[in-house]
């Protein structure tokens, strides 16, 4: 794989990386069998990974291995740190892969790396003209820049464009966005945030500037302000409130000369499929693609369902609602549980049942059958790093607005490197296999049987978002019950309680 790197990088001093003739093809196709045990109380239940046969010269792994990258604080100014070889994710994926910290992946993922280098070298050579620096900018901020610019109308288009990543589950989409961002000098303005928690922020910022004329254009420039370079993570548009306001947000921030990285599961002419007044939403698709040179991952190798789940907390079965609480006071240790509140935005409040030590408890109607969304989900995860989930059922027309939730869910308490320990009706493909798309429903065979045919048609949820979101749900639960995954969170929760202890301390000795 290294002399694979090798001559990309050598290949880059004679043309421009990303042209026709830098292309690399070929992808064997196969089959590769990989277990993922999820424990259960009566019976061991598997879970059988098709994946890709992966050659010699491959590249890229499960988001569960990723290691974080060398600190980019010893930088310095911009370009100072780049070599005669060039930096950036191919020379960092090189030393990750020497030091063990990577393993190889398939040939799928050699072109997107190929883009992301591409871009870091554009970012680097325009640094200046993008205003990048975050001490040299003399940006107006907010409002100010509001008022300036309805004085005299002005845009600033960035000369480098941006990237939207698009591709199946578990592909790397994620890890190799953020191995690309480590890379960036620290004293660039940029961002790297998850879709859902961007939005959020822009709903509040929005109440915030109530009554303003256009406080879309006083947002944009706020954020604008903060960071040129926008990476998001998981673009994926299901509210018609977002859908609304997207066009006009990008279009200020844009014109503002941010410059938008983004990973996505759906292609750009696909986003907020069969939404309420699309119409009024494809706009924004074209200024996506003006603004952002668009790239597919065709890897359909899915790395979180390689991994080892030896230490599942996935439960299948029935009644295990006493087992589930034994599990629970089990991580709480000799702390006592009892009712928390925990705030979300705008002042609102969320009730949880059971909480200690770091670890909620929560029948699955309080968090999924009722008015909650992704901002309630990030303000839990604020406070608690596991969430013990008791009895989530199998999805279908009947609970079709409790499996967005679910969906909604994962994707926040993987981005959050949250724990789960859940009781289940089935494993996590077993839980979506009536949420289908529209194409999988016309593919579908019919039954011999007229009763049976009537009985599955009756719970059958034809939804394209929710069924290609399920791919991903499937995908996150089976790699948050991984070995790789846990000890992952484990670090994590070490980190921040050493953290908090010298914090306290601190604040002792003052």
């Amino acid at each position: 794989m290294r002399n694979v790197v090798r001559a990309v990088r050598s290949a880059r001093s004679a043309y421009q990386i990303g042209g026709k003739d830098g292309s690399f093809k070929g992808f064997v196709r196969g089959k590769e069998r990989n277990l993922v045990n999820l424990v259960g109380i009566s019976g061991y239940r598997e879970i059988g990974a098709e994946g890709c046969e992966r050659s010699s010269h491959s590249l890229i792994v499960s988001r569960a291995l990723f290691a974080p990258a060398v600190n980019d604080s010893s930088r310095g100014m911009i370009g100072s740190a780049i070599d005669e070889a060039g930096g950036g994710p191919f020379v960092e994926y090189e030393r990750r892969i020497t030091a063990g910290e990577l393993m190889d992946g398939d040939n799928c993922q050699v072109g997107t790396l190929k883009e992301l280098q591409r871009l870091y070298d554009e970012l680097v050579e325009s640094a200046e003209a993008c205003k990048l620096d975050r001490y040299s900018s003399s940006e107006k901020a907010g409002r100010s820049r509001w008022f300036w610019s309805r004085l005299i109308p002005q845009s600033s288009y960035s000369p480098v464009k941006g990237l939207y990543l698009y591709g199946g589950v578990g592909t790397g989409k994620t890890m190799l966005m953020d191995l690309f961002y480590d890379q960036l000098p620290s004293n660039w303005r940029k961002r790297r945030i998850h879709f859902h928690d961007f939005m959020l922020n822009v709903h509040s910022r929005l109440q915030k500037h109530k009554g303003v004329t256009d406080p879309l254009e006083v947002v944009a420039g706020e954020i604008s302000d903060e960071a040129i370079l926008l990476c998001l993570d998981e673009f994926m548009v299901t509210d018609v409130a977002d859908a609304l306001i997207l066009n006009r947000l990008f279009g200020h921030l844009f014109s503002n000369g941010v410059i938008l990285v983004a990973t996505s599961n759906r292609a750009p002419d696909n986003l907020y499929e069969g939404g309420l007044q699309r119409d009024l939403f494809l706009p924004f698709i074209a200024t996506l693609k003006e603004r952002c040179i668009t790239h597919e991952i065709g890897s359909s190798v899915d790395y979180r369902k390689m991994t080892s789940a030896e230490q599942g907390f996935y439960f299948v079965g029935e009644n295990l609602s006493v087992f589930l609480k034994q599990k629970f006071e089990h991580l709480i240790g000799e702390h006592t549980a009892g009712r928390q509140e925990v705030e979300v935005v705008m002042g609102r409040k969320l009730q949880v049942p059971l909480g200690a030590n770091g670890c909620a408890y929560f029948p699955f109607e309080d968090l999924c059958d009722k008015p909650l969304g992704a901002a309630d989900y990030f303000g839990l995860f604020k406070k608690f790093h596991t969430l013990a989930l008791e009895g989530v059922p199998r999805f279908g027309l009947h609970n079709r607005t409790a499996a967005y939730r679910f969906v909604t869910l994962v994707d926040v308490m993987y981005e959050n490197k949250a724990r789960m320990i859940c009781t289940a009706a089935g494993t996590p493909m077993e839980l979506f296999e009536r949420i289908v798309t529209i194409a999988d429903a016309k593919n579908m065979a019919p039954r011999t049987s007229s009763r049976s045919r009537r009985n599955d048609d009756l719970d059958l949820c034809v939804d394209n978002e929710l069924g290609f979101a399920k791919d991903r749900t499937i995908s996150r639960l089976t790699e948050m019950n991984s070995r790789e995954y846990l000890e992952q969170h484990a670090t994590i929760l070490r980190e921040n309680q050493f953290s908090q202890n010298d914090t306290k301390e601190d604040v002792l000795q003052a």
